[in-house]
């Protein structure tokens, strides 16, 4: 089967993948992030190695919804999200060791089912050379959390992902180089979503390999293009698989700029290998910006677009748009107001052959949320803060709004 499909890529498609796959095992030995990180926010020296702890208490409350159900069959518990976390740095010579850990400790009174303790780590390899860059790194998942705006329960799964990247300086503000990718993603046996096991129809290993060309603007803006092809093949459901071309444009800011973060504009042409599943040619985006105005108004604004599979294997797969907002504002002294919303939509794509109830469906994801803050110090915040999160949909089993209020508390933000 891995054969056949083989051979039904185009020989471009296949000479990157190859070359995609030459690239990870030749800097496999290596891992990096091209760019330094920055550490101005490190709170800990131990000898070489630098640290920035957080401790974040958050929903500290009551969620009204517990299991995103319809009206009438909400129920409400008392629940908390304690997180620690740490970005850890060491430099040796020229080359960055850096490192990751995050665990969310999910903690509900009366439903006992949703308790959950969610594991992150990462680490990657700098190796900057006088033109010449590279970058590996790793990151791993294992959780019991909702993926996504679609899966409502709190579902056990892990995921593996490696990546690398290589970099050369042809001039003295232009940059060509090649990335890769390869993200594992397994639910466990028991997973299980409205009745279907998420292990049959999501289990998959998505494979990206890109060109890239950068332009420094100035020193703290650069402008990039990169074109490439991404593989999506399924364990235990082959009717899933896709291929895809991908391009885009990105402008990425560093983080000492006014502006910080990066917007990428792209265009994908997702085509699934068996016939039968409309293709996805159009645009998609990942913007994720900040500003500071005057040193006491933080801006911030998310954009989202791109296909997103689905556990229904009638309708395999939805385009996911989304638009999210933030604002924080120091009102007097130690106190700040915070407030954001999101908004999200799922656009479902049928496959021949299966009786779907609600053709070419769309649901709307929305949230909005608000708080007021403390500062005891630099280190310190402690504020409550509610948020209100609902669906609409043309199916009335997949609508539901719930409400989630309560005290946060974070150190080392």
């Amino acid at each position: 089967m891995n054969e056949l499909r083989l051979r039904s890529l185009q020989p471009l498609t296949r000479l990157l993948l190859l070359l995609t796959a030459l690239f990870l095992a030749m800097t496999s030995t290596a891992s990096a992030q091209i760019i330094a990180p920055d550490t101005s926010t490190a709170r800990f020296h131990l000898g070489p190695v630098l640290i920035k702890p957080v401790l974040d208490l958050s929903n500290l409350g009551v969620d009204t919804n517990v299991f995103n159900e319809p009206d009438g069959l909400a129920k409400d518990d008392v629940t908390f999200t304690l997180t620690p976390k740490a970005d850890i740095w060491m430099k040796a010579g020229p080359v960055w060791l850096t490192g990751n850990v995050r665990e969310d400790l999910i903690w509900y009174q009366t439903y006992s089912s949703e308790r959950a303790a969610n594991l992150t780590t990462g680490a990657g390899l700098i190796v900057p050379l006088n033109r010449l860059s590279f970058s590996v790194g790793t990151s791993f998942i294992n959780a019991k959390d909702r993926p996504g705006y679609e899966i409502d329960a709190r579902v056990p799964r892990h995921e593996v992902q490696v990546n690398g990247a290589v970099e050369f300086q042809a001039f003295s503000r232009t940059f060509f180089g090649a990335k890769g990718s390869r993200d594992k993603v397994n639910y466990d046996d028991t997973a299980t979503f409205l009745g279907v096991a998420l292990a049959v129809q999501l289990d998959h290993v998505t494979t990206t390999g890109t060109a890239t060309a950068r332009y420094a603007l100035t020193p703290l803006t650069s402008i990039s293009i990169d074109a490439g092809v991404t593989q999506d093949r399924f364990d235990l459901s082959p009717l899933r698989d896709a291929d895809s071309t991908i391009a885009g444009v990105q402008v990425s800011f560093d983080p000492s700029a006014l502006i910080k973060g990066t917007a990428r504009i792209g265009y994908r042409n997702f085509d699934p290998v068996v016939a039968g599943l409309p293709a996805y040619r159009g645009s998609t985006a990942n913007v994720d910006l900040s500003y500071v105005l005057l040193g006491t108004t933080k801006f911030g604004v998310q954009v989202t677009r791109d296909v997103q599979f689905s556990y229904d294997i009638a309708q395999p797969y939805y385009l996911q748009t989304g638009v999210a907002a933030s604002i924080a504002q120091q009102v007097y002294g130690p106190v700040d107001v915070v407030g954001g919303f999101g908004f999200y939509t799922l656009a479902y794509r049928e496959r021949e052959g299966f009786d779907v109830q609600f053709a070419d469906r769309t649901d709307h994801n929305r949230t909005v949320n608000g708080g007021i803050g403390y500062h005891i110090g630099p280190d310190l915040r402690l504020g409550v803060r509610i948020e209100k999160q609902w669906r609409t949909s043309e199916d009335p089993t997949r609508e539901f709004n719930g409400l989630r209020y309560g005290l946060a508390v974070t150190y080392g933000t």
